[in-house]
């Protein structure tokens, strides 16, 4: 799932981190999970160090991508650069291409479990050891995985830069699936898969997905099933690793305190050794199935879960960036969208109303979101649907322009306030060719978008009016199946 143009608000039940298959880790939970102890004083050192970062006054978005350098290692790895000596520290994310989209396909869950395993031991480091030397460096290294992508990032202190990368290095080119930490993450996984199997959201992300995308790698479940994650063996594992942790689909950014002579050094120290070219299964184009139809499942709760989801435009699509301003109208912004306006300040139907775009690799979508009682869980599906009807039959006036490119332009700036965020931009660039000088470029894109424009892509996307409905609660007055 692409990130780039998620705007900020809490996850919803397609975009949020668990629908991902990612695990957002912070550094003391994860040793406390593990059992290890995180007394370290480099680890509250480090928590020092990024916390005063998060509190630097950002520059403007802007001055970012004349300092972005593409460094290319002597054995021809390649990473874009932010170097700032600010303070000691240094953040890369990578992310290799192919992440649960190629996981078996009666075997959703093993480029998850994959992901969760590669930190818990490698090389002539057991998990125990792995995760001491981790914490006694005060390095944070963590991977997950999304239906594109196996990410990891790790940050580390200046000093302990080399450490870091050696860890890096083990973890991603000899990673070990010891038996006692598979057994072990594969129980943390299996509990968490119990827990999410009585989550309204959860459910009706995973339900939504599955009838989109029918023999089709999307309509699994990143994270697998209770069935599945049992079956998942040590050599699934490896075989997922040996075929997806390549060169060739390997994407780098790196912000902090080091050189691009130094970082082409590490790139080739760190993922020299990896084969030079994926394995990856195909991956086929594909538009979601079932439109037109609500699906109910029934579950005892006081509020029903919406999820409303159609056909979008892909990123690659030279009309995305006035699609995005389009949703931002509709149910992109917390305050002023069409959708707050008319199902929670009219009608009070909800208190949070959303809508969002999904760029995946090989599809784009669109969707809409809320929660609301039961007894009018009818009513607010047919509000948001006439909205979607009324933007795309009519488009929307000047003034909501003018009022979306203000709010996008000015906000952007907001997501390189830390180094582990402008890495993760870049990164998501990389991923998404949008080039070198985006970030540059970005708000000039916004402000190009005219009501034309918005009146154009509306008439492209018109079958939008046709939606896939899941609803997970006790709706009176709606049926589906």
């Amino acid at each position: 799932m692409r990130g780039v143009f998620a705007r900020s608000r809490p996850a919803s039940p397609a975009f949020g981190a668990a629908a991902a298959g990612g695990r957002l880790r912070v550094l003391p939970d994860l040793f406390r999970r593990k059992g290890l102890s995180c007394g370290s004083a480099a680890v509250f050192l480090l928590s020092m160090v990024i916390m005063s970062l998060s509190l630097v006054t950002p520059a403007p978005a802007q001055s970012q991508t004349t300092r972005i350098i593409k460094v290319t290692s002597p054995h021809g790895i390649e990473a874009w650069l932010v170097q700032d000596t600010t303070l000691p520290l240094v953040a890369m994310e990578f992310a290799f291409l192919g992440g649960a989209s190629q996981d078996p396909a009666g075997t959703p869950g093993v480029a998850s479990l994959t992901a969760s395993l590669l930190d818990e031991g490698a090389g002539d480091l057991d998990a125990e050891a792995f995760h001491r030397t981790l914490a006694d460096k005060a390095i944070e290294l963590h991977f997950d995985a999304n239906r594109d992508e196996v990410r990891g990032s790790v940050r580390t202190l200046s000093e302990n830069r080399e450490a870091a990368f050696d860890m890096l290095r083990l973890a991603v080119t000899h990673p070990r699936f010891d038996t006692e930490a598979v057994e072990r993450i594969r129980t943390a996984q299996l509990a968490a898969l119990r827990r999410r199997s009585t989550e309204p959201n959860n459910i009706a992300s995973e339900r939504w997905f599955a009838l989109a995308f029918p023999n089709h790698p999307y309509g699994r479940p990143v994270d697998g099933t209770l069935a599945s994650v049992p079956t998942i063996t040590s050599e699934n594992l490896a075989t997922f690793a040996a075929n997806t942790l390549a060169r060739s689909n390997l994407r780098v950014a790196v912000v902090g305190d080091i050189t691009p002579e130094q970082l082409g050094l590490e790139l080739d120290r760190v993922f020299g050794a990896l084969p030079e070219t994926a394995k990856l299964t195909p991956v086929a184009d594909v538009t979601p199935k079932g439109l037109g139809t609500v699906d109910v499942i029934p579950l005892d709760v006081s509020q029903s879960v919406v999820m409303i989801g159609t056909d979008g435009l892909e990123r690659r699509d030279p009309d995305f960036m006035s699609a995005y301003v389009l949703n931002h109208i509709l149910g992109g912004s917390a305050f002023s969208s069409r959708l707050f306006k008319e199902v929670r300040e009219a009608r009070g139907l909800a208190y949070s109303v959303y809508s969002y775009q999904v760029a995946l690799e090989h599809a784009g979508l669109w969707f809409a979101g809320t929660a609301t009682k039961n007894e009018r869980t009818a009513e607010s599906i047919k509000i948001i649907a006439d909205e979607f009807r009324q933007i795309l039959d009519k488009g929307p006036t000047q003034a909501e322009l003018d009022e979306a490119k203000a709010y996008l332009k000015g906000s952007y700036a907001l997501r390189f306030d830390t180094s582990s965020k402008v890495a993760g931009q870049l990164l998501q660039i990389q991923i998404d060719r949008l080039g070198i000088d985006y970030i540059d470029r970005r708000n000039d894109l916004i402000e190009a978008v005219t009501l034309a424009d918005l009146n154009r892509v509306a008439q492209r996307l018109a079958g939008a009016k046709s939606t896939l409905t899941v609803v997970v609660g006790k709706p009176t007055g709606l049926s589906g199946g």
